[in-house]
């Protein structure tokens, strides 16, 4: 085993056989914890960022908040009811991708791939840098250390997600559970101290020089926009329906209403507090600063107190942790992208984890490029997250809505009115969805466009761009490389050049290999000095056998030029030649020791490459 296969066991774990992949399957509560998490820990900020836009009307905006949730909250039940259908009908996953595909056709497939795999990124992105916000909010010191805390962040994640889903899920699940038993606590407490007293007017709010917004459809819906961060992650359970022991459809759809409750207790929860007791929210800037759910914890369990801690600390790790549901979709989706030829193949190869590292270790990378370039600040990225999901959520319910179509059609063919009657209400409730969040997503393009929704447009057509490009280029190879009737093996001549920089011991194994390859062997050397080409002509009589020695001169000092002048002159002469260049090749005791050694392999090969009929080989020696 080498150093790198050692260290790969010691932060990986042992690779998986493929025949235990159903021991790796997740139960509901690991379920819950990997791909729920994003949408929970969305109540950490998806209230407040209601209060940003409403604050701009003054106190009397802030009364509004409750109504805005409402709405949300309506949206939400709409929504994971249609993901609800979505599970029960696509057993094997795929979710928004394969709904889209199979009903809307591959156009529609794209945009929703595209615009799901940049929302992902986002996902990590925002929740990190929202986990940073919640250590601001509780020692303000750090602040300076944001961007590399995110990194480090990023780094875990990826790191334990390369371990494995089953690990992935047991080691996300006590934070989750956690969090949600803390902000659970918080919301009963304000509920308990809130019931039937008077509601507390917002404090310390001043009219800024140009007088307070007026409360208008424009405010409301921009309120109502911000809000929908809140349903981001929605997706996620029908997106990774495999990922779940059998049966997988009952114990998905089970993990997705237990989210879908849970996320609506919390969220209307922390809104009604937040307006009941006259919360402000704060700029991220602001002396002090801290988060909405920070305030509250601060006013029912006194700021400073243990529980103030562990509420805080409890949001940050969900927060941290809710990039985890990007890490459990990105990759399984990027999958089934590459799998229709519009991404890399490489993205559809799982690890030794069984997991698809490779799509892991690219969200990771556009993450932390994100987290680097917006300076880990949640208020900066928010504008570019959610209109993507809301693309895809279109998409899905629109999907959903067609195939109930389709099977209604079939139903009434068959006379199973019942059926027919059961199928037209399940796709008038996907319908109306479709028609909600995609009216949903033009506020958010529009509300939002000056805050930065734009780059989402231009990131959207970057990358059904690049589809159309990669499945170009996959046609085109399936062209070359196709059989066809007429084709035969061809019939090659070959010739061999055997490298030779000085006559020694590892030299005799590759005179051998050479002789054994074909019976055209010439020995080749580029020589420098004219007396050690001297010395390897006698050198060679005794030990050469009867290989001729070809000696080039390289006036610049280049060996790679004058071999690969050669190799074209032999093809030249005779262009059905194949010519395999081989190349002794030192394999020292230690790895350190390769830093002293020149891999003139390497050089021919990147120098021959693109030319064919050529094969650059490697013949070792082993240093004892």
């Amino acid at each position: 085993m080498t150093g790198i296969s050692r260290l790969k066991r010691i932060l990986l774990g042992r690779p998986i056989a493929t025949k235990r992949a159903h021991h790796e399957k997740l139960i509901v509560p690991f379920g819950l914890a990997v791909f729920a998490s994003d949408a929970l820990s969305s109540v950490a900020y998806a209230s407040e960022e209601i209060m940003l836009v409403l604050v701009l009307a003054g106190p009397v905006g802030l009364q509004y908040l409750l109504k805005v949730s409402a709405w949300l909250g309506v949206l939400m039940l709409i929504v994971g009811f249609s993901y609800f259908q979505t599970i029960q009908a696509y057993p094997k996953g795929g979710g928004t991708y394969i709904v889209s595909s199979e009903n809307l056709g591959k156009g529609a497939a794209k945009i929703a791939g595209a615009s799901l795999l940049i929302d992902y990124v986002l996902t990590v992105a925002v929740s990190v840098s929202s986990g940073i916000a919640a250590i601001v909010s509780m020692a303000p010191g750090v602040q300076p250390f944001a961007v590399p805390i995110g990194v480090a962040a990023i780094a875990l994640l990826g790191l334990a997600n390369l371990r494995g889903a089953k690990e992935s899920g047991a080691l996300f699940a006590i934070p989750t559970y956690f969090f949600v038993v803390m902000m659970l606590a918080l919301i009963g407490t304000s509920l308990m101290r809130g019931a039937g007293s008077p509601h507390i007017p917002p404090q310390g709010l001043t009219a800024p020089a140009e007088g307070w917004h007026a409360i208008n459809v424009l405010l409301l819906l921009r309120a109502f926009a911000a809000s929908c961060t809140a349903l981001t992650g929605t997706e996620a359970i029908a997106d990774g329906v495999p990922a779940f022991k059998d049966p997988a459809p009952r114990n998905a759809g089970l993990t997705l209403i237990l989210m879908v409750g849970l996320l609506l207790t919390m969220f209307l929860g922390v809104s009604w507090s937040a307006m009941h007791y006259g919360i402000v929210p704060m700029a991220a800037d602001a002396p002090g600063y801290q988060t909405v759910v920070a305030q509250l914890a601060s006013l029912h369990f006194g700021d400073g107190s243990w529980l103030f801690r562990l509420t805080l600390v409890a949001t940050a790790t969900i927060l941290f942790l809710a990039a985890n549901t990007a890490y459990a979709d990105f990759p399984r989706l990027a999958s089934f992208v590459a799998r229709d030829n519009f991404l890399p193949r490489q993205l559809m190869s799982l690890g030794d984890r069984l997991v698809f590292q490779n799509g892991i270790v690219l969200l990771s990378l556009f993450a932390v490029a994100l987290i680097v370039f917006y300076n880990a600040d949640t208020h900066s990225l928010i504008p570019l997250y959610a209109m993507g999901v809301f693309i895809s959520f279109t998409l899905s319910q629109a999907g959903m809505a067609m195939k109930l179509w389709t099977e209604r059609k079939q139903a009434l063919a068959e006379g199973a009115t019942g059926s027919a009657r059961k199928k037209a209400w399940q796709m008038s409730i996907s319908g109306f969805g479709a028609l909600v969040t995609f009216i949903v997503t033009g506020i958010l393009l529009v509300t939002k466009w000056e805050e930065g929704a734009y780059l989402i447009v231009i990131a959207l057509a970057a990358m059904l761009f690049l589809f159309q490009a990669i499945s170009k280029h996959y046609k085109y190879l399936a062209n070359e490389l196709n059989l066809a009737p007429d084709d035969v093996i061809p019939k090659y001549k070959t010739a061999a050049l055997l490298l030779v920089p000085r006559l020694h011991k590892g030299i005799l194994s590759a005179i051998a290999y050479a002789r054994a390859s074909t019976a055209d062997v010439r020995a080749l050397h580029v020589t420098l000095d004219g007396s050690s080409a001297e010395s390897l002509k006698k050198a060679w009589e005794e030990f050469g056998e009867d290989l001729p020695l070809v000696i080039l001169d390289s006036p610049y000092r280049s060996l790679v030029d004058p071999v690969t002048d050669y190799v074209d002159q032999m093809i030249a002469e005779d262009p059905d030649l194949v010519v395999t260049v081989i190349v002794p090749q030192a394999v020292p005791k230690y790895p350190w020791h390769a830093i002293l050694h020149n891999n003139a392999a390497a050089q021919l090969k990147t120098a021959l490459a693109s030319r064919k009929n050529v094969v650059v080989t490697n013949v070792r020696y082993f240093l004892r």
